[in-house]
């Protein structure tokens, strides 16, 4: 889901907000008559080209639900087209890949879990709040299901703005994926986002994420400008998986369910992976965004 590829992307030109200085935003669900501009749209912004039956799906609501946003104050009948757009489906916990990374009762088989498709803005709509917006639209439909238990997404692991952005909105970076996309030609890693609700949390006990916190703070020196920032993030994330390991074991030796995830679970640390690789002909969507 990730908020992806500015740098592989084309301007959009399709809206111009030059004469624009106040656009009044709106949102809602998207519709049939949303169908060619909100594949227009995908198009112009992502680097991969998603099927024909994935855009009927969303604009039919099959398995996929979505949000708008349009510009009522626009001119020339274009005040309801579309200028961001947010897609999602609910799927089963117990068969997500992130169940590892839940702290649930796996007795109860109707617990559920958003994940956020694709996300984007046009370009001349952006810095508006926009996709803020429509995220959290996917928040409180989750938060209205009392058995979902968190939303997730993955971002392209070059695309800082994105990795800010859901780090702002509360969303944890739980996992590191290698090769996890594949788009022409060309292997790109993935980090996973989790954003727990009604109830949801990590595996992991609040002492050890303190204990981690504290032990990834100690390895920043005094006067971070003289250290690449690239460098110490590799510190942290090396400290954060020595003693994901360890709370791996501990929690193996709890009696508790074993993960499929290799290198197990904490959602303060940055763990990776090798599974769930995604191509760009996925029919269902792959989580990219661009916002």
């Amino acid at each position: 889901m990730p908020i992806f590829c500015w740098g592989l992307m084309q301007p959009f030109s399709m809206v111009d907000l030059k004469g624009v200085h106040h656009p009044t935003i709106s949102y809602r669900r998207i519709r049939p008559s949303d169908l060619v501009l909100l594949e227009k749209i995908h198009c112009d912004l992502f680097p991969i080209r998603y099927e024909s039956e994935f855009f009927h799906n969303v604009v039919n609501g099959h398995d996929i639900v979505s949000w708008g946003a349009v510009d009522c104050s626009r001119p020339n009948g274009q005040n309801d087209e579309l200028i961001g757009f947010v897609t999602a489906r609910v799927v089963q916990a117990k068969d997500s890949e992130i169940e590892d990374l839940l702290s649930f009762d796996s007795s109860k088989s109707d617990q559920t879990l958003v994940y956020i498709l694709t996300l984007g803005v046009v370009e001349s709509y952006r810095n508006f709040g926009i996709a803020t917006s429509l995220v959290r639209e996917v928040i409180n439909y989750a938060s209205s299901i009392l058995t979902c238990r968190a939303v997730y997404l993955h971002v392209i692991s070059y695309n800082m703005p994105a990795i800010h952005f859901y780090e702002k909105m509360s969303f944890q970076c739980v996992r590191k994926l290698h090769g996890f996309y594949f788009i022409n030609g060309q292997h790109y890693d993935s980090f996973l986002f989790i954003y727990y609700l009604n109830g949801g949390r990590s595996p992991c006990s609040p002492l050890l994420k303190m204990q981690v916190s504290s032990l990834v703070v100690a390895t920043v020196p005094q006067n971070p400008s003289i250290v690449d920032r690239e460098l110490l993030t590799r510190i942290a994330a090396y400290v954060r998986n020595g003693l994901n390991l360890v709370a791996a074991k501990l929690w193996k030796n709890d009696g508790k369910k074993a993960s499929r995830w290799p290198n197990n679970k904490e959602t303060c640390c940055l763990l990776t992976s090798t599974h769930n690789k995604r191509s760009i002909l996925m029919t269902q969507g792959t989580g990219f965004q661009c916002v």
